[in-house]
This record gives C-alpha cells, structure tokens and sequence, in this order.
C-alpha cells in the first residue's frame, strides 16, 4: 500500500521553519491588531501554512475564514488563493466534492489574474483528487499540462514537482524505466538548483520507484534519506506520518515485518495527531497486510474490513482493488472460502469499472505526445528562423498592401459605425455596472438588517425569542448571499446554485455552532437558476436546515445532511433533502412561521412537498419553474 507520493503532492508550498505554537499565538495577536483588511489576508495565509502540517481540521477553518473576507473584500489577487486552500484541507480530509468546487474556483480565478504560477499548483492538486477517483488519464493530463505552465515561466521547483508527479503516474502504469528516468531527472534538477524545498520529495519517490522494481534495499536507503531531510527541516507530522509509512513498506518488501510494524505504529500516531484520516485509512491497511504475512489472520482482517469501509465510504478508488484482494486472501486462510470468492469479485469488478492502468494506451500517448512535442518545437524553431529570414522582404510588402488597404476600408467603416457603436457599447456597459451596483447595495442594506437583528439579539435574555432572532437573520442572510453571488458573477440573470447552498449551509451550521457536529453532503450538479427561483429555494433550504439542526440530533448527536437539486426536464426541478437523525425534523406537520413559510414558498413555486420518516426525516419537493435566464 503506498499513499505517501499521492498524498506529499498535494501541498506545494515551500517547507517553512517554525516553531509552531508559538508562531500561531504570534499569528493571532497580529491578526486582531490589524486594522488593513488586506494585510489580514495575509496574515491568515500565514496561519494556515504554520498549521496544516500538524492539524487539518484547524487548517480548514482558518483557510475558510480568508475565503470568507477575501469574499467580502471582492479581493481577485487572494481569493483564488484561499480557494485553493481550502480545497486542498479539504481534499486531504477526503472530502472530495468539496475540494473539487474550490480547486475549480481557484483555477477561474488565477485565469482572470492570468497568475500561471497558481494555475500550475491548482492543476497539480486537481490530478490529485481525480487520482483518488480512480481516474488516471484525466489526472496525468493536468501533470503534464501544469509541467507545461511552470516551463513557460521556468520555474524551476514547479518543474521539479512536476517531473517528480510525471514519475508517479510511471510508476503507476508499470513503465519503470520511463518512470526511473524521470525520478533521476528530478533529482538532478533538485541539487543542481540547491532547490531544498524539494529533496525530501524527489528521493521520497525515488524510493517509490525502486520499491516497485524490486530494489528493496535501494528503496529503504532512498526512504531513509528523505526521512532524515525531514526532521533535519523540521517538518511537521504529516510528512512523518507519509515516510514512515514508506520506511514500513520497504522493511515490509524485506520481510523484517517487526520493524516494519514499528514505523506503521508510528505512522498511525503521526497522523492521528495530524487529524489526517488519509494517513490514517491507508497504514491501516498496512498493518493489516503485514499481520497477514505474519499469520496472524483475524487480527489481519480486522485492520483490512477497516480500511475497506472507510475507503468505500470515502469513494477512494486508489487502493480499493488491492484491498480487496488481500480481504479475499485473508478469508481464504480462514476457510471462509464464499467470503473470499466474493472479495475477489469486487476487486474484479472495481477493476474493470475504472480501467486498468496497465492496459490503458491513451495514458502512454500522454508522455509520449509531450515529448514529441517538446523535440517538434526545437525544430520548428530552427526552421522557422531560416524560413523566416527568407520570407521577410517578402511579408513586408505583402503585408504592407495589406495594411494599406485595411485601412482604407477601417476608416470608412469607422465613420459610418463608430459613433452607433460606441453609444450602445456605453449603454450596455452603464446598464450592466448599474445592475450590479443595485445587487451591491441591496446585499449591504441586507447586511445592515442582519447586523440589526444581531445586535437586538444580544439584548434579549428570553432563549426562545433569542433563536427566533437568530433564524430571522439566517433568512435575511439567505436572500443576502443571492445578491452576493450575483454582483460578483458574471452572468447577472442567474445564480449557481450548487455553490449557493455550500456558502448558504456553512453560513447556517456557523450561526447555530454546529460545523463539527453536521456534515453537509451536496449531492448535485452545478446548476443555474434565475433569482426569482434561487431565492424562494435559499428560504426552504433555511427553515429545513434550521429545523434538522434544531431537533434531529439531540444532546450532541452528529449526523449528515444530503441535499440533492436537478433539473429533470426545463421546467421541472427535482428538490430532496434528508438527514440521519432521530426522525423529528419533520416541517410538513407543524403550525409554526416556519412551516407556513415553507408552504408559501412551495405554493409561490408551483410546487408539492411530502415528507418521510424513515431512518431520519426526509423532504421531497417537486416545482414546475420557467427556464432560468
């Protein structure tokens, strides 16, 4: 089992020294000091670079409070910073959807800056997660796209990351000599450029490589070179917990299985301090492997059932098949021979559902086109320079012609045109900076009744009349964010709704202090739909919300809440929201504002509603709506 160069890949940045608690406090201090919004900003990218190499969960939050004043502050130079942030806790956390909608978001971003840098390290991260998906050709076409963009500004440690991911995807398509060439490549790149910030990851994957051919003993030295290099840098416990996870394997290889439970254990508890459940999950696994080997076959599977459930739970394809084959090994050590035909099934299956890499031709045309590529332009640049000493005498009078005549014709068409054109160009901008001025300002005046309601909150002692402030303010929020998403977007007709409930349910889930106590699944596609629709849908989303925090996980109880919107034909859309709790949730029965608010708002829509109590509580609406603009 090997996650470590999956996972040591995803984070970019260059290793910084710290002494981290105290450089947090430090951190703190300055943050509430600071009065420049903008130097806030940066003052939490620090915090988050100081804190996910030791607590991912931490990480999280702070890098969702800079998207949230990057937000505010309509910031383009940082806010596709804190996209990639927090897509990045988010995708090491395994939750996977999420980080896809913010790797998206940052990638828009860095494009409208044109910064290539960012494009480059969001596209690298993107491979990651489609990685975990199990979707290798897709994830090696951003590799080589993001080699691409650091070579166009010769970036030399993005080129070095990128040789080093490039040997990976090798690695994982059995091509070890292509991959052993790169990894050798990467090395040469990383001491002849002194480029620190890289060694532990290029001889971490050298290690890969020489464990997959077999060179056991050399793989161990190159895992214990990076593992020095590590704590030498002072890194924090994510990247121990990734080498000693590859020291075990190796010790594994060499069948000095003792040792090799050693450096699991200690894995385990690096990633456990780390609050990293990637780590977790897969040394998992290892252990259960290397009881295997050892014969200890019920202890064995324990860890790999384990492994298996939060791997299907979490849709990580990315060992999945050799898990199951060891679970259909283990069962057949223990005569449990239906049991192991039936994990060899699954292994069978998952296999041929996402494709063998081995097999897969199109994955080798990848490499292979980039190099091509690569030699085609040394020597269309050769002979480009010859042919075009050649033909400039004659382009020059060619496009002389040419550029006389253009303007000639310009000219006429410029007289006749220009002044029509130039007046409906500024109508047409004045309408638009107009419109999205009205959104601005209704956001704010939404805002400042929202700020109301706080602060007459904060004057009431009554419990219930508190939280009816409380969702009073949450709907006001509700319509606010509408008006957000709208002056800052780009098509002022419609919202993006699946974006819209993520900021919309993160913002309820603050408000009540329930973040770790319910989990947001968004099982949906990206959508657009007008306001007049978004806004009555933000409003039933807001009383459901309220209601499942409020009454379907008693006394501390954590649970998940799915909402599923889609469009079944143009003017039918299809509304499911469900959660696990004690099935009291329910809103179709009661007689409260809420409850009269989520019919009106259904019957504004020319839509039904039914209810179900099963297993937790579940809402159905069904809405006949005219097409979105």
């Amino acid at each position: 089992m090997k996650f470590k160069l999956l996972i040591l890949l995803l984070f970019l940045s260059p290793i910084v020294i710290h002494s981290q608690e105290s450089t947090l406090d430090a951190l703190e201090l300055k943050l509430v000091s600071e009065k420049n919004q903008t130097k806030k900003l940066a003052i939490l990218a620090d915090m988050v670079d100081v804190v996910f190499q030791n607590d991912m969960k931490k990480a999280l939050e702070i890098a969702k409070k800079g998207v949230h004043l990057a937000d505010q502050l309509n910031d383009k130079n940082w806010q596709p910073k804190f996209y990639e942030m927090e897509g990045r806790m988010h995708a090491n956390l395994l939750q996977l959807d999420s980080a896809t909608i913010f790797f998206e978001k940052a990638m828009k971003g860095y494009e409208g800056i044109n910064d290539v840098k960012g494009q480059a390290s969001t596209s690298f991260k993107i491979a990651w997660v489609l990685k975990k998906y199990g979707e290798y050709e897709k994830a090696m076409q951003k590799d080589i796209h993001a080699l691409k963009l650091m070579e166009s500004i010769d970036d030399k440690a993005g080129i070095c990351d990128a040789l080093t991911r490039i040997s990976h995807d090798l690695t994982n398509q059995n091509r070890m000599v292509e991959a052993l060439d790169y990894a050798e490549k990467a090395i040469e790149m990383a001491e002849k450029n002194n480029l620190t910030s890289e060694f532990y990851f290029v001889y971490n994957n050298a290690g890969d490589v020489a464990i997959s051919m077999k060179k056991n003993e050399l793989s161990l030295e190159y895992f214990n070179k990076a593992a020095s290099i590590a704590r030498k840098q002072n890194f924090g416990p994510i990247y121990l917990a990734d080498i000693t996870n590859s020291q075990g394997n190796a010790l594994k290889r060499l069948g000095r299985y003792s040792e090799a439970i050693k450096y699991y254990n200690d894995c385990y508890r690096f990633a456990k301090e780390a609050n990293y459940p990637n780590a977790m999950n897969t040394v998992t696994a290892n252990l259960g492997e290397v009881n295997l080997l050892l014969g200890n076959y019920k202890e064995a599977l324990k860890y790999q059932l384990e492994t298996i459930q939060l791997q299907e739970a979490n849709n990580d394809y990315s060992n999945l098949i050799e898990n199951y084959h060891h679970a259909s090994t283990i069962y057949k050590k223990l005569n449990d021979f239906e049991s192991a035909l039936a994990y060899k099934q699954k292994a069978y299956d998952l296999r041929d559902s996402i494709g063998s890499i081995e097999s897969d031709a199109k994955m080798s045309e990848l490499l292979t086109k980039y190099e091509t590529e690569k030699k085609e332009e040394t020597i269309a640049f050769q002979e480009t320079k010859i042919a075009q000493q050649k033909l400039v005498q004659y382009l020059g009078i060619v496009v002389l012609c040419l550029l006389l005549g253009l303007l000639i014709f310009a000219f006429i068409s410029y007289r006749n045109r220009s002044k029509s054109n130039r007046l409906l160009a500024q109508k047409n901008a004045e309408n638009e900076l107009l419109m999205k001025e009205i959104h601005h300002r209704v956001k704010n005046n939404l805002e400042i009744v929202s700020s109301l309601l706080a602060l007459q909150s904060a004057q009431i002692d009554d419990p219930t009349t508190k939280e009816a402030m409380t969702e009073g303010q949450n709907r006001v929020n509700s319509i606010s964010i509408v008006h957000q998403k709208l002056y800052q977007g780009t098509n002022l007709g419609s919202i993006e709704m699946k974006d819209y409930f993520l900021n919309l349910s993160e913002n309820i889930l603050d408000s009540f202090g329930a973040e770790n106590k319910v989990t947001l699944n968004l099982a949906m596609e990206k959508l657009d739909l007008d306001i007049d629709t978004a806004v009555p849908l933000g409003l039933i989303i807001n009383e459901l919300l309220t209601n499942t925090i409020k009454y379907a996980f008693p006394e501390g109880d954590k649970g998940t809440i799915t909402i599923k919107l889609e469009k079944q034909n143009d003017h039918h859309l299809h509304l499911v929201v469900t959660d696990n709790g004690v099935g009291k949730s329910g809103i179709t029965h009661g007689t409260g504002f809420g409850t009269q608010l989520v019919s009106l708002l259904t019957q504004q829509l020319n839509g039904t509603m039914q209810e179900e109590s099963e297993n937790g509580t579940t809402h159905i609406f069904d809405f006949k709506l005219r097409k979105a603009a």
